[in-house]
């Protein structure tokens, strides 16, 4: 019950120490080994969530809280295929679980099967119609497949439910800008701007919005303000940045006229890495607005996206996926990152 009060104040760390007490003097109760699994996967603490997990499962193979969460960590490292064959396990038990059906549908996001990943995305929003994390990517997989009104109508229903969440209005900026609805895509990125303070990627596609719309000294100053939010990152975390937001960033940069590279990518420790990244695209090729119009690739898109660019960028993603899955619900709310990302693809 204590540990439980803790949830309920949103106090992870204390509930987290309370729960790890009553495993010392009970380590076969599955329900305090699952819930300690849960809360640690909650913080991204993925090994220890999986120890707890394993133990709980060793003792009672059928608990399906616990396979659910299993999967879910190996969904989150990419791992769709065996993810899949634990969901089947679980849906023998609980057919009607909504979080299973989100996560089975973002399994079949990975592997690119967008039709499969809508269907079964529908079908936990039948069952949890009131659940923002499954309209969030029901409108992340409709923009991946360039159906533009239907995310739309998702991603509005879901800021309906969570209105403080920066993320979600730059992926309706997206859709809005695909719509050529440009006054609002801008209205959209603006108070995505006021509600995330860490996302550089934001910025970014705010900043290609502006630029394709003729406005360099706004686009500049987003663009700015993108470099501040990377260092920040760069100094406080090991984050690796998406070789396509870098390489959108430089080309991005150049048209500016900031240089051609920028200053806040790290120096890889291989030849091959992400942060190697460098423009191979001529200046006058920014002639032509940036942007574009291809799929989003595994998490978000770049915002400007309804032209073509000359040497082609598609989709960015900026710290893990935001299609993340929903983790099964013991006794407090599952959330569904990490972000905001990111697949939270903050």
């Amino acid at each position: 019950m204590l540990g439980k009060i803790h949830l309920l104040e949103g106090d992870l760390d204390k509930a987290i120490e309370i729960y790890k007490k009553a495993v010392e003097f009970s380590p076969e109760n599955t329900q305090l080994l699952t819930t300690l699994g849960l809360l640690y996967l909650q913080l991204g603490i993925y090994q220890k969530a999986f120890e707890h997990l394993g133990n709980a499962l060793t003792y009672d193979p059928t608990n399906y809280k616990a396979i659910l969460a299993a999967g879910s960590i190996m969904q989150t490292h990419g791992d769709f295929d065996v993810a899949l064959t634990k969901y089947r396990v679980v849906a023998c038990a609980v057919p009607e679980s909504p979080p299973l059906w989100n996560n089975i549908g973002m399994c079949f996001f990975g592997k690119k099967k967008y039709v499969a990943a809508i269907s079964c995305l529908k079908r936990a929003n039948y069952l949890a119609p009131f659940d923002w994390k499954i309209l969030y990517n029901l409108g992340l997989v409709h923009l991946t497949m360039q159906q533009y009104a239907s995310a739309f109508h998702f991603l509005s229903a879901a800021i309906n439910f969570q209105p403080k969440m920066g993320e979600l209005y730059m992926l309706l900026a997206v859709a809005l800008t695909n719509l050529e609805d440009i006054e609002n895509a801008k209205r959209a990125y603006a108070e995505a701007v006021h509600l995330d303070k860490c996302n550089p990627l934001v910025n970014l596609n705010y900043a290609v919005l502006l630029y394709n719309q003729g406005e360099k000294k706004n686009a500049l100053a987003q663009y700015q303000e993108m470099e501040k939010k990377v260092n920040l990152l760069k100094d406080n975390s090991s984050l690796e940045f998406d070789s396509e937001m870098v390489e959108m960033a430089q080309k991005l940069g150049a048209a500016l006229q900031v240089g051609e590279a920028l200053v806040w990518t790290k120096p890889a420790k291989d030849p091959k890495s992400k942060h190697q990244t460098t423009s191979t695209s001529k200046p006058a090729s920014f002639q032509q607005p940036l942007g574009s119009n291809q799929a989003l690739g595994q998490a978000m898109s770049s915002a400007a996206a309804y032209r073509t660019l000359p040497s082609g960028a598609g989709g960015t993603q900026f710290t893990k996926p935001p299609s993340l899955p929903l983790e099964p619900e013991p006794a407090v709310e599952s959330i569904p990152t990490e972000t905001s990302e990111q697949m939270r693809e903050k």
